[in-house]
């Protein structure tokens, strides 16, 4: 694609989501991990100073803001499954991109940490019975989503990101 922003394009809202399509995005939530370890393997701290476009974030950026987001997903997947359709917190993910933590922090701590969580989200993910992929929260922005859609979502912003990772890294040639 030719617009950085988005190398796999722009989310789109699925109205449903098959039992098949939800098995596809659990397999994507599953391998998210790994793709990214693979994504920024033997990137050298100048590399992953390197922004995957002007004006984006650094790879760096990417691996932490990928931790931070989904982790945010993680709560609200638990707080829709235990509330009657909750109204979530959203959070300012540029400022977040702009703390220390994320502009100059280790990516291995949030490489382990995001294959840890994904295992247990993965673990709650997949107990789910058909009922509870209805139950629903209020996303202040985008309106009541429910947990099928929150996970299409969530299995497309993997991928997203390891894509601005991935593409950056064949662009530059490393």
């Amino acid at each position: 694609m030719s617009d950085l922003r988005f190398p796999i394009g722009p989310f789109e809202m699925p109205s449903e989501v098959t039992p098949s399509q939800r098995e596809d995005h659990l397999a994507v939530v599953e391998s998210t991990p790994v793709a990214l370890r693979q994504a920024v393997s033997d990137l050298d701290a100048d590399k992953l100073a390197t922004p995957y476009r002007d004006g984006g974030w650094s790879c760096r950026q990417v691996v932490h803001h990928l931790v931070d987001s989904h982790v945010n997903s993680y709560v609200r997947f638990k707080l829709a499954l235990t509330e009657d359709t909750p109204t979530i917190r959203t959070y300012d993910e540029a400022t977040w991109a702009e703390l220390p933590d994320a502009k100059a922090a280790d990516i291995e701590t949030s490489l382990a940490l995001l294959e840890s969580l994904h295992r247990r989200w993965l673990t709650m993910l997949r107990s789910l019975g058909e009922a509870q992929w209805s139950r629903r929260f209020k996303h202040p922005e985008m309106g009541e989503l429910r947990l099928d859609q929150n996970l299409a979502l969530y299995a497309w912003h993997g991928r997203h990101h390891v894509a601005h990772i991935t593409n950056l890294r064949a662009r530059e040639g490393w």
